[in-house]
């Protein structure tokens, strides 16, 4: 799931500005020691370690939502299929793609038709298994294995039903916030004359009964805390996550809502490849479209914003609507993206449970087989991953786990104890480093650009600080470079108390959160490289 922090932590996510207060610019690329804030010393590595240094091209796959490959920020440094003829209708590479420019879709169908919206993962094991288990108890099934299955059935329908609650709560409680704030935002623009309902102008309209009073408080409150610049703002943050809770309501826990007869694939058969469609851009690929910026917007071209790493291909692999991604989809992206030349792979997406993760392990290994390195976001339900695993993971299904793949926790800018994002998943053994995640400024849809928050921007951070390595010294592993990255990252916050993600003021050492204790530097990292490289 491409969640939105909005859709995770609903009214608390638009006061999420009153946490952090107004970042810096481009702070994510911005360096520790010189601008006193956590990000990657991007610029300071540039100037003083690579100015004089050659590069080579790294081709970076962005497994998510799609793409907007004709950004004004994007479209110089998108991946184009060297041997595929566009628009032709044939596969003139072979590859099993037809016309797969700038990447490959695998939630589409052949008649151009997407999926955007789909099931939450617990909806699609609801379906499957209710016809079986609803009513049954242990005495009805003789086999362990089926037993055993009747016992999740059950816990899938308390986690089920509780889920269900929570999102049918948090829809009301947006959609009574979006009402009031439209009504109101409307009255005092029509009374006052303005374009623009500002705090000030709001200080000066005289409410006309107890439901404008009440609207009134609400707009002030969000406002000041927030630090939007109007109530227009702010219904901006408020219809995003409305749009996006009211599609887990209506479709992602829908048991009776299944869109996969879009794509026409066999869903049944986990080794089918060759499905879906040339529309790596999609429906809705802001997700996709920011985290691409993050790692390989072109830089000092004068527009918009920079990306981390300089000479990169981003290849676009659609894989993820809104709702959980489907693990037949995700291993096949994989594999289309490692097949076609990707050296590092960012998915910034996860889900609560498996439908085949044995499918997905299968590729995690094809891709370490091939050299290849993989930057997954932690997720950002400020949960424990010890202990509440979240899918795709790097510890297979059967014994061991992946080397070449990474999980990444999000760092505010913010120094002291506020330094870790208070919606980052943490642990002690499962998260490898921290990266920044809070209010990132990147490509949006349609030459936009807009700030977001979350493990999803955490995550290609590295990737871009992964692929700067990889560029500037081809030979590294892809076990090398996560050595390089944890060793080199910063330590500046170990031994120190940071308050633990998911509450208000409960202080836990850095360490307990991640297994390093370290932020990502590619300034450190450069330097180390350098040594591996002699």
């Amino acid at each position: 799931m491409k969640k939105l922090l909005i859709s995770a932590l609903v009214l608390s996510s638009l006061l999420f500005s009153a946490q952090t207060g107004k970042r810096p610019d481009n702070w994510f690329n911005l360096d520790p020691a010189n601008d006193k804030v956590n990000g990657v010393s991007t610029e300071r590595t540039y100037k003083e370690l690579l100015k004089d240094k050659k590069s080579t091209t790294v081709i970076v796959g962005v497994l998510d939502s799609g793409v907007d490959y004709d950004h004004e920020d994007l479209k110089a440094v998108m991946w184009t299929n060297p041997n595929e003829i566009p628009d032709n209708g044939i596969d003139d590479d072979n590859n099993g793609y037809i016309d797969d420019i700038h990447g490959w879709n695998f939630i589409g169908g052949k008649d151009g038709k997407n999926v955007e919206s789909d099931n939450l993962e617990i909806t699609r094991l609801m379906r499957k298994l209710k016809p079986k288990y609803e009513g049954k108890t242990a005495k009805d099934f003789k086999s362990k294995e089926d037993k055993n299955e009747l016992k999740f059935y059950v816990s899938l329908q308390e986690e089920y039903k509780k889920t269900k609650e929570e999102y049918e709560g948090s829809y009301n409680q947006l959609k009574f916030i979006k009402d009031a704030l439209s009504s109101l935002n409307a009255r005092v623009k029509e009374e006052l004359k303005v374009e623009k309902v500002t705090a000030e102008e709001l200080t000066k309209y005289s409410p006309k009964d107890k439901e404008e009073t009440r609207s009134k408080i609400i707009a002030a409150s969000i406002m000041k805390s927030a630090n939007a610049a109007d109530i227009d703002a702010v219904l901006e943050e408020v219809n995003g996550g409305f749009e996006q809770i009211k599609s887990y309501v209506e479709r992602g826990l829908n048991t009776d809502y299944d869109p996969r007869s879009i794509v026409g694939d066999d869903y049944a058969n986990s080794n089918e490849r060759f499905y879906g469609n040339a529309d790596c851009n999609g429906p809705n690929s802001f997700h996709g479209t920011h985290v691409a910026g993050i790692i390989a917007a072109a830089r000092n071209n004068g527009i918009g914003m920079d990306g981390v790493a300089a000479d990169v291909k981003i290849m676009a692999v659609r894989c993820v609507p809104d709702g959980d991604e489907r693990d037949k989809d995700v291993a096949n992206a994989i594999r289309y993206a490692v097949d076609n030349g990707a050296q590092i792979l960012n998915m910034s997406f996860g889900k609560k449970y498996s439908w085949d993760k044995n499918t997905v392990d299968d590729a995690v290994k094809y891709a370490e087989s091939k050299g290849v390195l993989i930057i997954h976001a932690a997720g950002n339900d400020a949960a424990d991953v010890d202990k509440t695993i979240f899918y795709p993971c790097k510890k297979f299904e059967t014994k061991g786990e992946a080397k070449n793949f990474m999980t990444i926790g999000a760092l505010s800018w913010q120094a002291d104890d506020k330094i870790v994002a208070p919606f980052s998943n943490y642990g002690k053994n499962s998260v490898d480093i921290f990266s920044p995640g809070v209010d990132i400024y990147s490509t949006a849809p349609k030459n936009g650009y807009k700030d977001a928050s979350g493990t999803s921007m955490a995550a290609p951070v590295t990737a871009g600080v992964a692929a700067v390595l990889k560029s500037y010294y081809p030979a590294l592993t892809p076990e090398q470079i996560k050595t390089i990255l944890i060793k080199s990252s910063i330590k500046t916050y170990k031994g120190k108390k940071v308050i633990k993600p998911g509450t208000q003021n409960e202080l836990v050492k850095f360490e307990k959160l991640g297994k390093n204790a370290g932020t990502v530097n590619l300034y450190e990292a450069v330097k180390l490289a350098e040594t591996f490289a002699k």
